[in-house]
């Protein structure tokens, strides 16, 4: 049975970061609320874990993953960035916003777009996946945790645990963080395209 996290949602306890971020670094495959819906994470050195999220989405290889970073630097690190993306991504992170950039060299080919080389980046506004992200020291390989069938994310720890009990190592309950999904834009084009609609206001991104 998945390990749970009683996380304070404001102020996340260290010691609880600690241990999480252990199974995290260990290859682990955690659930893990966001500022936009609950994410299946893990770290991006161990191959498995994206055959375990494709199983657990009912998803294909041309799924796009996303990087969870803390920052715009490490962004720059994973992506190609021009000018113009670079005060578009700075307007509106962190934020509820999930960007499609090219990755850059710092990324296993696995885990980009196999045709497009692309994947997706984003910078989250949660206490609890800021702090385990500054503990782990490195981004989180991320996908939204919505179920085959599912029209919505999950939402409740409880119910994670109760439905993938056998097929997680770990899930943090730092309370609800709603349903919606992130905004999703591509930005491999000369201007933002919008693939989804989500928590991401559209107006800063010129798309209201």
């Amino acid at each position: 049975m998945a390990q749970l996290f009683q996380i304070h949602p404001e102020h996340p306890q260290p010691r609880l970061i600690k241990q999480a971020a252990e199974i995290a670094r260990g290859g682990g495959l955690l659930a893990l609320p966001t500022d936009a819906a609950y994410s299946l994470v893990g770290v991006t050195g161990y191959a498995p874990l994206l055959d375990r999220i494709r199983v657990i989405r009912g998803v294909d290889e041309r799924h796009h993953f996303t990087l969870m970073c803390r920052d715009l630097s490490e962004i720059a690190k994973y992506a190609r960035v021009d000018n113009a993306q670079f005060r578009l991504l700075k307007a509106t992170t962190p934020g509820g916003y999930t960007f499609i950039l090219e990755g850059t060299k710092e990324l296993p080919r696995r885990l980009l777009h196999p045709k497009r080389k692309t994947i997706g980046l984003r910078v989250p506004d949660h206490p609890v996946v800021l702090a385990l992200l500054a503990e782990l020291d490195e981004p989180l390989l991320s996908s939204t945790l919505i179920l085959p069938g599912d029209g919505l994310p999950l939402a409740d720890a409880d119910e994670i645990r109760e439905r993938l009990e056998k097929q997680l190592d770990a899930v943090v309950d730092a309370g609800s963080c709603g349903i919606e999904m992130t905004t999703v834009i591509n930005l491999t084009g000369d201007h933002p395209e919008l693939i989804r609609a989500g928590c991401g206001p559209l107006a800063p991104c010129g798309l209201a």
